[in-house]
């Protein structure tokens, strides 16, 4: 068992590695912090801690360093999660109020989530479930083109080029326009193809060809739609901190290309009292990710759930990074729930 000195004593040793990168010896954590006793006390505290698995030594005559299970312990007992600043709060807030539709919101949320930590951050599409539509816009582009603009109660702002057999006039366009969204508008967006299928009896005849390639169009766009996908920040933060990683980084960022990896475990980690999920090191074994640790959290979207998350190595500020991607979890859900 480790005392409450231990305790505190490992809490010391995992503050002071994150911040400097360098082993913590006994001394160190004398000079840095008020324990009021003596370094061989400390040594004892340390000898104890390594033989619980806690610290280790990562070559001879060193300081300590945590291990995962020292980082698992700092984190689920020792960790004092901050409180980000004003300052940070309004900057979060204006970053995404600012954007101009779904997309762009989850580009600024990882670029800002990224800022924040100095991690990759990591965000997941939520999937279209309760997504409903709230208008479909139809622009002529000339030349037997026209562009299909799908937009949902989220904000969310779904795109297709249509190649048509005739250009459509402007009156054309008006006709499908209002045809197509006094049938849809508000229905589920899972709803829409089948939807819009049963148009073409309720359009002018010349007009039938024109609904069946919409339909086609809003069919491959809920499909693609289906693929839970990631969209992803930060990435050039694990170069900088390559001297945290033994050996290669290259299997790391394999791991993080390879999206199916990262969402299986987005997916499986369950969050704790502060409301984010954290899998350390060799917790998540087998994805190529075992030098890291992965934050995730949920944020919703028009009901549906999704994650955001962050990934960096396993001496990162644990404590500002929980604080930080609760934050930005909070704020996108707001976002989304006014818009």
């Amino acid at each position: 068992m480790v005392s409450q000195r231990g305790l505190e004593v490992l809490r010391a040793i995992v503050q002071d590695y994150v911040s400097s990168r360098e082993p913590v010896g006994s001394k160190a954590i004398v000079d840095r912090h008020q324990f009021g006793v003596s370094a061989a006390t400390i040594r004892n505290d340390m000898a104890l801690l390594e033989e619980e698995e806690l610290i280790v030594a990562p070559h001879t005559s060193s300081g300590r360093v945590p291990t995962d299970k020292g980082y698992r312990l700092f984190v689920d007992h020792l960790a004092e999660v901050k409180h980000i600043s004003t300052a940070q709060k309004q900057a979060i807030d204006h970053f995404l109020d600012e954007s101009v539709d779904f997309d762009e919101l989850l580009g600024r949320t990882v670029r800002l989530l990224s800022q924040l930590t100095n991690q990759v951050a990591i965000v997941q599409y939520p999937t279209l479930g309760a997504t409903r539509v709230r208008h479909i816009e139809l622009v002529s582009l000339g030349n037997l083109r026209a562009l299909c603009i799908v937009i949902t109660d989220n904000g969310r702002v779904e795109q297709r080029l249509l190649d048509l057999e005739t250009d459509l006039t402007e009156a054309d366009l008006s006709e499908l326009r209002s045809t197509i969204n006094a049938q849809v508008a508000g229905k589920l967006l899972t709803e829409l193809a089948e939807s819009v299928v049963s148009l073409s009896t309720s359009v002018s005849p010349h007009l039938s060809s024109a609904t069946s390639h919409i339909a086609s169009a809003l069919s491959d766009s809920i499909q693609a739609n289906r693929q839970q996908k990631l969209v992803m920040a930060g990435t050039a933060n694990l170069v900088r901190t390559e001297e945290d990683f033994h050996g290669s980084i290259y299997p790391v960022l394999d791991a993080i290309e390879e999206q199916v990896i990262l969402l299986k475990l987005l997916t499986e980690m369950k969050a704790d009292a502060h409301e984010v999920a954290v899998s350390i090191g060799r917790e998540h074994s087998n994805s190529g990710l075992e030098q890291t640790s992965l934050l995730a959290t949920g944020y919703t979207s028009a009901g549906e759930s999704a994650t955001l998350g962050l990934l960096g190595p396993t001496r990162m500020d644990y404590s500002n990074n929980i604080a930080s991607i609760r934050a930005v979890a909070r704020y996108l859900t707001r976002v989304l729930d006014t818009q």
